[in-house]
């Protein structure tokens, strides 16, 4: 322990010794220091947060609307607002203005600023703004303009871009609806000189089919109604035709009471409402007719020997309607088999117009469909423009409105002032150290017995006159005002920068 001890003492000794070069080093090393540290530009933050929020106003957009699309927005929104475009104008709206004065200035400012402005998205809708400049002043106008810049921008850009479409789909449609006659009056061409005579609409395939499947339900019916016909001739068949002993009064034959019966069921039809085309009124008018034809033949009765049976009757104007339904389905299947007899001629005698009527038909489908599609997004775009026109597409708000930094963000000129001081004592000190190392002299006797490995008889201690004290102290004081005026700089220093802070805040 009392070797440390020594080498320790003999180690401060010689950088006593050569304290004055210790003292230059130091001045030399904080000197340095401290000019470099005073070129390191300062950096101030200004943080802001806003609240962004897509309002839907309609369940979903011209594009969908949905939430893939908010989000998408957003991100486009917070990329496009750090744009050249738009770090130019925030350039031109704060106090870089006056450092820059032509356009080339500007926009190397504007590109600077893309590393000087951070904008993080956090939860629920929430965006952080961070902006880094030389002054907090200047931070924060650049984050007030960019927040700036975000409400006109997202206020305006929406409207102006649902205009632009409504201009697009406007002059698509006046395009298409051009093609779209055209291709009408070609196929109203094509149908009054090809197809004019021919019965049933669409090509010839399309009117041979339509006619062919009403040819099927008209047989199917057709069959029912013969088979209903014949089930009510047998049943008539069994039926008698008059009751014995219930003879009409006298002067009315079995003619004139089927005439008056005819009478009141026609009555009674027209009492429902039922016109004179109704297949009933039709049907009791010719059995009417037939009945007149029958009372102005039969000879007037003086008695009555039997009277019409009345479910005879019935069923006898039951068959007459069935009769009339079977006769009219012959008539349309005869008017059918007519018109496909007049298609399949058609149809062999040209069969080429049938394959240029197709091609017509798809053409003007087709125009026809996409016509009808963009009339519909047309519709849906105006009405989202309408709901943006009376309300905001965005809803935003400054949760924390731009800060003032009053401290730098970067350097940290204290600490790094204080490690400059720190620097130089040590490099200081280390100097004398590294000197007395170097240089061959022994500071005790034990050293120099030890380095020439012969025995030291003894050692003559250094006497100094009242003049040499004198100058010793002397030099010691100067020693001490070097020192103090080291640290003093310090303490200036450090009050500078303080100073400086509170003059930029």
């Amino acid at each position: 322990m009392s070797g440390l001890f020594e080498e320790i003492r003999i180690a401060g000794h010689m950088m006593w010794t050569r304290r004055w070069l210790a003292l230059a080093v130091a001045w030399g090393i904080c000197i340095l220091g401290w000019l470099f540290v005073s070129q390191i530009p300062s950096r101030y933050e200004s943080h802001a947060r806003v609240f962004v929020q897509m309002r839907q106003v309609l369940p979903g957009g011209p594009n969908g609307g949905g939430l893939g699309d908010q989000a998408r927005d957003i991100d486009t929104v917070r990329q496009t607002l750090t744009s050249a475009v738009n770090l130019e104008k925030v350039v031109r709206g704060t106090d870089l203005a006056q450092q820059a004065t032509t356009d080339r200035a500007v926009t190397d400012r504007a590109a600077s600023l893309q590393n000087a402005i951070k904008i993080t998205a956090q939860q629920d809708n929430l965006f952080e703004i961070v902006t880094t400049a030389s002054t907090p002043r200047l931070a924060r106008q650049i984050t007030q303009k960019l927040i700036d810049l975000f409400v006109e921008q997202n206020l305006s850009d929406d409207r102006s871009q649902s205009t632009q479409t409504l201009q697009f789909l406007d002059s698509q449609l006046q395009s298409l609806g051009a093609k779209l006659q055209d291709a009408e009056a070609k196929r109203a061409d094509f149908q009054n000189h090809y197809l004019g005579s021919l019965p049933g609409t669409g090509s010839v395939s399309d009117r041979i089919g339509a006619a062919r499947a009403q040819m099927g339900q008209v047989d199917s019916d057709l069959a029912a109604a013969q088979a209903n016909l014949s089930a009510l001739s047998g049943q008539m068949a069994g039926t008698p035709r008059n009751i014995p002993g219930a003879g009409p009064a006298p002067g009315i034959g079995p003619a004139r009471a089927r005439l008056a019966a005819i009478q009141g069921q026609l009555a009674d039809a027209r009492a429902r409402g039922y016109t004179d085309n109704h297949p009933d009124v039709v049907a009791l008018k010719a059995q009417l007719a037939q009945a007149q034809a029958d009372a102005r033949n039969e000879p007037a009765s003086s008695g009555a020997a039997s009277a019409d049976n009345p479910a005879f009757l019935s069923l006898q104007s039951m068959r007459a309607d069935r009769q009339a339904a079977v006769t009219a389905l012959l008539v349309r299947k005869r008017q059918l088999q007519s018109d496909l007899d007049a298609l399949n001629a058609k149809l062999a005698q040209d069969p080429a117009v049938a394959a240029e009527q197709g091609g017509i038909d798809r053409n003007y489908g087709v125009l026809k469909d996409q016509y009808d599609q963009l009339l519909a997004q047309r519709q849906q775009v105006a009405l989202h423009s309408q709901a943006q026109t009376q309300t905001d597409a965005v809803k935003f708000s400054v949760i924390d409105p731009p800060t003032s930094p009053r401290t730098p963000t970067a350097p940290n000129r204290p600490l790094l002032l204080t490690g400059v001081l720190a620097a130089g004592l040590i490099g200081g000190l280390g100097a004398a150290f590294a000197l007395g190392q170097v240089q061959a002299t022994f500071p005790t006797a034990q050293r120099l017995e030890k380095a020439s490995g012969m025995a030291v008889i003894g050692s003559i201690g250094e006497m100094v006159t009242r003049a040499q004290a004198e100058d010793r102290v002397k030099k010691l004081k100067w020693l001490a005002g070097g020192t103090a005026a080291l640290l003093g700089s310090y303490i200036v220093l450090l009050g500078v920068e303080m100073l400086q802070r509170g003059m930029a805040a």
